[in-house]
């Protein structure tokens, strides 16, 4: 099986001409290199294992993912050996110079499991780079490659290329947190059928907006897109920002938000007993409208930092306030109205309470909408009859 060619919408990260070329030789010289370490490797071959990524050890396309041991520069001196320069290996962002000696050459990635990042020709133009849990040294879980001349972070989403079939078959689209997540979705629909959920994950960053136009043009979107984070105060955060990003994209189909226990995600689900078919539920039958989880989000959060917040008709119309605005976002009446119903039920304030903080918010956004009184706009918000 070859290097996957994918066809998508998306613009090129890289330039062309000889010097590029050489840096995407480069990175697919360091995939092999890191590929044929995972064979030698038995921790990170068996910490797959544990996470049920083991078929990641059996089968090498189209993920590819590897090893890098903890050597200094043993990917250095491999790709020096091979013919590349010093110029063109920390410029494939692989290597970079050491403080102390400009002219010593370290490798970027060392003691971690290595899963490669594809650009939209499908050429390998980056790593993300897992530690091993049982590592001594207190690192950071996850670094990817580094700025570079065939390589932008925020312009990818790690995924995309190796499963074009399934892109092109229209599945759903579910937005992830890492790697990880991403091929814990892909093992849970292991099989081609006619419809299914394909994971994405930004490359070591929060959504961009151009990780987000990624997602409004996949085929699939049209049936709506799913996001699946960690049910921690960084996932929440991770969807109020794709909330936000995804809104202003105006995707074809509706924004869903897939429910996970406290401290869990995809990837934990997997090594679960039948954890694939759980996993499949979860993303299928129990997501739920990812404006409801940035309203609950905002909530836990001010009760967090009040936390006899509702136990008063001042708290409460308080709260009222400051979830109200969230109406507006609503992509139809109907949603605007069950919402606010949804308002009612969590903070135990009157329906009347809520219709006006609506209509004074509303007011408000018309006011500062007038000319000289400052950016603005009237919200899309149609009806607030129940």
């Amino acid at each position: 099986m070859g290097v996957p060619r994918p066809h998508h919408p998306t613009s090129p990260v890289r330039g062309s001409g000889p010097e590029s070329a050489r840096l995407l030789a480069a990175v697919e010289a360091a995939v092999a290199y890191y590929r044929a370490q995972l064979g030698q490797a038995d921790g990170p071959r068996a910490y797959l294992a544990h996470r049920g990524l083991g078929v990641l050890v059996q089968r090498e396309w189209p993920w590819r993912v590897g090893y890098a041991p903890p050597d200094w520069s043993s990917l250095t001196d491999h790709l020096l050996a091979a013919g590349f320069t010093a110029e063109e290996v920390v410029g494939a962002g692989v290597a970079r110079r050491t403080r102390s000696d400009p002219h010593r050459l370290i490798d970027v990635f060392r003691d971690r499991i290595l899963f490669p990042v594809r650009d939209p020709a499908g050429q390998a133009v980056a790593f993300l780079g897992r530690c091993r849990p049982d590592s001594m040294v207190r690192v950071p879980k996850y670094i990817n490659s580094p700025r570079s001349a065939i390589y932008d972070k925020g312009r990818l989403l790690f995924g995309i290329a190796e499963q074009q079939e399934r892109i092109r078959a229209r599945w759903t689209p579910v937005l992830v947190e890492g790697p990880a997540d991403v091929l814990a979705v892909w093992l849970s629909y292991s099989r081609s059928g006619p419809s299914g959920a394909v994971a994405v994950a930004p490359c070591g960053t929060t959504l961009t907006d151009d990780q987000a136009a990624i997602l409004r043009n996949l085929p699939g979107a049209a049936q709506g897109v799913v996001a699946a984070f960690d049910a921690d105060p960084a996932g929440f955060a991770a969807v109020d920002r794709a909330w936000r990003l995804l809104r202003q994209q105006r995707l074809p189909g509706p924004l869903l938000v897939a429910e996970f226990a406290a401290g869990a995600d995809p990837a934990d689900l997997l090594r679960r007993p039948n954890g694939r078919a759980q996993l499949r539920t979860a993303l299928r039958r129990r997501a739920r409208p990812m404006l409801d989880a940035v309203l609950d989000h905002r909530l836990t959060r001010l009760v967090e930092r009040h936390p006899r917040l509702l136990e008063d008709i001042e708290g409460r119309c308080a709260a009222v306030r400051v979830l109200v605005p969230l109406l507006f976002q609503a992509a139809s009446p109907d949603d605007a109205i069950r919402l606010a119903r949804r308002i009612v039920a969590t903070t135990g304030a009157g329906v009347d309470t809520v219709a006006i903080a609506a209509i004074a918010h509303l007011e408000d956004t018309l006011h500062s909408a007038r000319p000289g009184a400052g950016a603005g706009g009237v919200p899309p918000l149609c009806s607030l009859r129940s």
